[in-house]
């Protein structure tokens, strides 16, 4: 990786989309550290400090900035929602599944479309964010003029980083929305050392259980590394057939079905679900361990408790099929393959092909769903078994990490390929 950011650098270019990709990730960082006029940021830390609400995850990727009540505070998750909505609409409706097929035009209007419904959402969001911080006394002078800053400034700041995603995409290097999300989570490591530190000092952890868990981070970080690269090539073999006085087809090809081909999109859907009752629960003032049902139901599905790790592990199973099931239709694979002369060898074109990939599929997705399963909970085994539970780096955070870092750097050796860089070709 570092070699390939070396020979990158000695291209002007690519210096140029470094360096303006870099100015943007400090300028986001800055931002992360304006406050939101006229509210308490005490108040919004000791509110949004759970790790089993919703307001936890997006304290990860914004990097600290929600819960010091930053202009940044929601960082871009509107925009992943927005993302994820059009992409299930995409597959619900026909006319946005037709302009999807469009080519690039069409994927400009969807774009358009995701673009508006991630103001609106941002809207949404901040409206309730800033009466659940009033009712929180979070607030220093309620009032009309002061919704209409928080509000504005909390969609501002979400827009903000939209475009500065979109600038990194266009005119930087690698997906600028992911970049984003990367150096929010990057951000947390110096706290994620000092957490591991004050367990040293308070006992909590020894020093051979310290290189233990530094030793088991790598660990994982190699195998979510070998897990993102993964892949089952489905041999194609495309038959020969001859177009006046030329010869086409007789090559053959694969397709590539990736292990962990639905990413971080599970985890995300699973985290939303098993959040939800934390997150309500505090529009009402209810607390883990708090006398009363529901009290000990929130302690109970707190994300300390083994319930909730078991049932947040078959969720992550669940919605790792159902995402990847919206992603791979085997049918209009076959289809595909029978129309331009390609078939399985061994297999028969038609129906007995789409069988077979919804075969292959199957197997590939229960491995890549136990693996997100496996490197999701670990930290909440982690947390139970050390007692680490302010330890900031967690298996989410490893896989949006590890998985930008990879496609950054793939995205740098093809515009280096691209540009005929003699010592990568050698």
């Amino acid at each position: 990786m570092f070699e390939t950011i070396r020979n990158a650098w000695k291209i002007v270019d690519l210096r140029k989309k470094l360096i303006y990709t870099f100015v943007l990730l400090v300028i986001f960082r800055l931002g992360s550290c304006i406050p939101v006029p006229l509210l308490d940021p005490a108040q919004m830390k000791d509110l949004f400090s759970a790790d089993n609400s919703m307001f936890g995850f997006l304290n990860m990727v914004s990097g600290g900035a929600f819960q010091n009540a930053t202009i940044f505070a929601m960082s871009i998750t509107p925009y992943i929602n927005s993302s994820i909505i059009m992409q299930l609409l995409c597959v619900a409706i026909p006319a946005l599944e037709r302009l999807q097929k469009e080519g690039e035009e069409g994927r400009k209007k969807i774009g358009q479309l995701m673009r508006y419904g991630t103001v609106v959402l941002a809207l949404v969001q901040a409206f309730g964010l800033y009466f659940l911080l009033k009712s929180y006394n979070a607030v220093t002078n309620p009032g009309f003029t002061t919704a209409l800053v928080v509000i504005t400034t909390f969609t501002a700041g979400t827009a903000f980083l939209m475009w500065l995603g979109e600038q990194i995409t266009e005119k930087g290097v690698g997906n600028g929305i992911s970049l984003i999300i990367f150096a929010g989570i990057v951000s947390r490591i110096p706290s994620a050392i000092t957490a591991l530190w004050t367990s040293i000092q308070g006992g909590q952890l020894n020093w051979i259980g310290a290189v233990a868990l530094v030793v088991l981070v790598l660990v994982v970080i190699g195998f979510v590394v070998a897990m993102n690269e993964a892949e089952r090539r489905i041999p194609v073999q495309y038959a020969k057939r001859v177009v006046g006085r030329k010869m086409y087809g007789g090559q053959s090809t694969h397709i590539p079905i990736k292990v962990a081909s639905a990413g971080v999109i599970p985890i995300i859907f699973a985290m939303s679900i098993m959040s939800f009752p934390g997150t309500i629960a505090r529009f009402f003032g209810v607390q883990a361990g708090d006398p009363g049902f529901w009290g000990g139901f929130l302690k109970v599905f707190s994300s300390n408790s083994w319930i909730y790790a078991v049932l947040y592990f078959l969720l992550i199973l669940f919605f790792t099929y159902f995402y990847t099931a919206m992603q791979f239709n085997p049918v209009e694979i076959s289809n595909n393959m029978k129309k331009n002369g390609g078939f399985v060898p061994g297999i028969r074109p038609g129906r007995p092909t789409s069988d077979y990939v919804s075969k292959v599929l199957s197997r590939i997705t229960l491995a890549g769903a136990i693996f997100l399963g496996v490197i999701a909970v670990l930290p909440i085994f982690m947390n139970l078994a050390l007692h680490i539970s302010n330890f900031a780096i967690g298996g989410t955070s490893l896989l949006i990490v590890v998985g930008v870092a990879l496609e950054t750097i793939k995205e740098l050796e093809s515009q280096m390929l691209m540009r005929h860089y003699k010592g990568f070709l050698e």
